[in-house]
């Protein structure tokens, strides 16, 4: 069951990161052209400061290690692509005309961080606590695991 919580978890975390770092992306990189009003620019910098804080979450917090793995294989996986074939990485970015605005927003701020390296180094970061063992296991109380032994002796 921790595992399936994770699971959804990661599911989220990787919205979170496309989604929501996208938007700040691409509010704070002035999608008219000058600087971002002022109002614009505090709520984009509070989206990325709320994204760099469920991605710090899930790296250092105690739930199943597929609450990173998602993300960061998500993340990869669209950076090798980028890397082999540019034009099909960006045709993944969605930028049809019919669609809303704040989804096409969504999209060009995920394709700046994706042909900026950004991606590939939150990838990488999501990843590292996959490959820690301790993460793996339910991790109980670690003061059962030792017998006393003779009291008053060091």
């Amino acid at each position: 069951m921790r595992h399936l919580g994770g699971l959804f978890i990661g599911l989220v975390v990787t919205a979170g990161v496309l989604g929501g770092g996208g938007w700040a992306v691409r509010q704070l990189s002035g999608a008219a052209g000058g600087p971002p009003p002022q109002q614009t620019l505090w709520v984009a910098l509070g989206a990325m400061a709320a994204v760099g804080l469920v991605v710090g979450l899930v790296m250092a917090g105690r739930v199943s290690p597929i609450a990173a793995f998602v993300p960061s294989l998500v993340l990869l996986a669209w950076t090798v692509v980028y890397a082999l074939d540019t034009a099909r990485a960006l045709s993944f970015v969605p930028s049809d005309p019919s669609l809303d605005p704040l989804v096409r927003d969504v999209g060009a701020g995920a394709a700046t961080l994706l042909t900026t390296g950004v991606l590939a180094l939150l990838g990488v970061a999501l990843f590292i606590p996959v490959l820690m063992p301790s993460r793996w296991s339910r991790g109980g109380d670690a003061d059962d695991d030792y017998e006393s032994g003779q009291e008053g002796y060091y």
